[in-house]
């Protein structure tokens, strides 16, 4: 028996509602998920650390593509960080690479320094880095409390092999999060198969936009690409996941 704990990616105010509503342990709040999830606003971290009951994890992350920064960036991510940490965040979830896939422990450990006492999960950068066992070992050694990771794949189940050898490899150093493709079929399988605690997923539903008039001279082709919708994360999936995460054998 172990305590599973659940994480929604949340991008907007009604996903960080919904995700709460829906009974998950934390939120990782972002923007922009269609782009791999950037920094959110200073008053979407306010209006979560404030409202929510339960913690917020903030990403720091400054722009998409890849994870190697430049100092203007850097000192970005530095900012916003001694903003989450004053705004109330419980963490944040970040991650930097060397230009040859490694770690880049340098900054790493000064963010995990600047950052305390918020906990510091590193992010799916894990899942580009050249060699999983040393990166294991670096952010261990930089004091993160977490891994995020899809096990070197596009989704959790299909890198199930790689997680449940990270989990051995970490005996318990850090946790190790999987995320990305987590569905009600599939999260009591990784979780079993893995022995992992944590699963982290964004429950994602399509809503239909509220307007009712539409310029046909702009608005042709976005209706034909769902343009007027958006993506906004769904209570009842992050109850139906964690519904069968509290299956027997697992106890939340």
């Amino acid at each position: 028996m172990r305590k599973i704990i659940t994480e929604i990616c949340a991008d907007s105010i009604n996903s960080a509602f919904a995700a709460q509503r829906g009974g998950c342990d934390r939120i990782e709040l972002c923007q922009a998920l269609p782009l791999g999830g950037l920094t959110s606003s200073p008053a979407l971290i306010s209006e979560c650390c404030k409202n929510l009951s339960i913690p917020v994890f903030v990403l720091i992350r400054p722009r998409p593509g890849d994870f190697y920064y430049n100092p203007d960036e850097y000192r970005i991510m530095l900012d916003d960080i001694r903003f989450c940490k004053e705004a109330g965040a419980a963490g944040i979830v970040t991650g930097f690479l060397n230009p040859d896939g490694s770690v880049d422990k340098i900054r790493l450990a000064e963010v995990t320094e600047l950052a305390e006492p918020m906990q510091v999960t590193f992010h799916r950068a894990f899942d580009r880095c050249r060699d999983w066992e040393e990166a294991l070992e670096d952010i261990i050694s930089c004091c993160c409390d977490r891994i995020l990771t899809s096990g070197l794949h596009k989704t959790a189940y299909e890198g199930i092999e790689i997680i449940r050898k990270l989990v051995e490899k970490a005996a318990g150093r850090i946790q190790i999060m999987a995320g990305s493709g987590i569905t009600s079929e599939n999260a009591l399988e990784i979780l079993s198969y893995t022995g992992c605690t944590e699963l982290h997923f964004s429950a994602k539903h399509t809503i239909k936009g509220g307007m009712e008039y539409q310029n046909p001279a702009v608005y042709e082709n976005e209706l034909e690409r769902g343009g007027l919708s958006h993506i906004e994360t769904s209570e009842d999936i992050v109850k139906a996941i964690i519904k069968k995460v509290a299956a027997p054998g697992i106890n939340r």
